[in-house]
């Protein structure tokens, strides 16, 4: 549903602009002001239904979002929860070349995302990437089928029902 203001011939789509409108002309008003305050300035508001393509817009970017979040939750491995975040990424990166430098049987430890201390070599850091990446693979391939159906779809009861199955 969208919300339209108009005032003096001229409509807002945002309460914004009339605000500064209203402004201009010495009229202040809070944002929050009631529909009914507004119509007593001589403001008609009005509710229009919001097409499909917006809707259509905003769930792509909803399931986008959900994916990329669900890319850098913890990783299960071993039976331990592994960070991968921004940093996490970065740690495991370093710590695959230190221990790598050390030698194949060197080990290093690791404090998971629920704070158990473990020992790991480079190879089960390696690991943990190759799940990662599984994942992303799963998140990736769910995203672009939810997107299909979001793009396929033709009532807003549809669109809003499609949810990232992975």
């Amino acid at each position: 549903m969208q919300t339209k203001y108009k005032y003096k011939e001229k409509t807002y789509t945002n309460i914004y602009p009339l605000s500064e409108a209203l402004g201009q002309e010495g009229i202040f008003i809070p944002l929050s002001i009631s529909e009914e305050a507004l119509c007593k300035l001589g403001v008609e508001v009005t509710h229009e239904e919001e097409p499909i393509e917006y809707l259509k817009e905003r769930k792509i970017e909803t399931l986008k979002m959900q994916r990329d979040e669900a890319e850098v939750e913890p990783i299960i491995y071993q039976g331990y929860s592994f960070d991968y975040d921004d940093k996490a990424r970065e740690r495991i990166n370093a710590a695959i070349i230190a221990l790598e430098v050390t030698g194949t049987s060197a080990t290093l430890t690791w404090t998971t995302a629920d704070n158990q201390d473990v020992k790991v070599t480079a190879s089960d850091l390696r690991a943990i990437i190759a799940q990662v990446a599984l994942r992303s693979d799963k998140l990736h391939t769910a995203y672009r089928k939810a997107k299909e159906k979001v793009e396929a779809a033709i009532t807003k009861a549809e669109v809003k029902n499609i949810v990232l199955k992975v």
